[in-house]
């Protein structure tokens, strides 16, 4: 399995990104994170497209409410990408479009044969742990049920061990809400990492990196 988990974007740590793929190639970006914004959803996804194509990858958009209700279409389709990018945004909305598209399951298999990189920040890499929990504090659940039609899902994928706390002290986290979650989750003793923007989480095989 290779992770490479972010609080924004590369971090500071694109080479290693690119040690894990090898050669740069096609890549489906996924901004499932953005679908209660629809006046925003065409511009995130153009902010990420810009420095993929820099590294060398070929994105193409891969929307997951194309794949409702067509998980067999969907896993098909993902294997054919060396990797995945999955932007930032709702992480509760993500977490649903995953579950309704079948993402959740295909990329689950895809990650335990080794056939997929998954790259994924903010709301990308928070939907690999075990569950939500904490995560109303930065983002709206409420928002799943507008742009969903479900209600929340709480259980994340499991793929890592412990929770993702992103953006903290950073300039993507202007309110510090990023450093009241990690005060919550110190508090109750809810391992986690928590993650500036230039920190990366890697998972290569059976050996977990922060990367600093």
């Amino acid at each position: 399995m290779r992770l490479f988990l972010s609080s924004y974007r590369f971090g500071a740590h694109q080479n290693r990104l690119l040690s894990l793929v090898g050669e740069p190639g096609r890549v489906a970006v996924i901004a499932n994170a953005c679908d209660a914004w629809p006046s925003a959803w065409q511009s995130a996804v153009t902010s990420d497209l810009f420095p993929l194509r820099r590294s060398g990858f070929q994105p193409e958009v891969l929307d997951l409410r194309d794949y409702i209700d067509r998980p067999a279409d969907l896993e098909r389709t993902l294997a054919g990408f060396p990797m995945v990018w999955v932007r930032g945004g709702n992480t509760f909305v993500l977490r649903a479009q995953f579950a309704r598209s079948g993402a959740d399951l295909a990329l689950t298999r895809l990650l335990a044969e080794d056939a997929i990189v998954y790259a994924g920040y903010s709301a990308g890499a928070c939907v690999m742990t075990p569950d939500l929990h904490g995560l109303e504090s930065m983002d709206d659940p409420a928002e799943v049920r507008t742009a969903c039609g479900i209600d929340p899902i709480w259980e994340g994928l499991a793929l890592v061990d412990r929770h993702i706390v992103p953006h903290l002290d950073s300039p993507t986290d202007p309110e510090g809400l990023s450093r009241k979650l990690v005060r919550d989750y110190t508090s109750q003793n809810i391992p986690h990492w928590a993650l500036t923007d230039d920190h990366v989480v890697v998972v290569d095989g059976d050996e977990t990196t922060v990367l600093t």
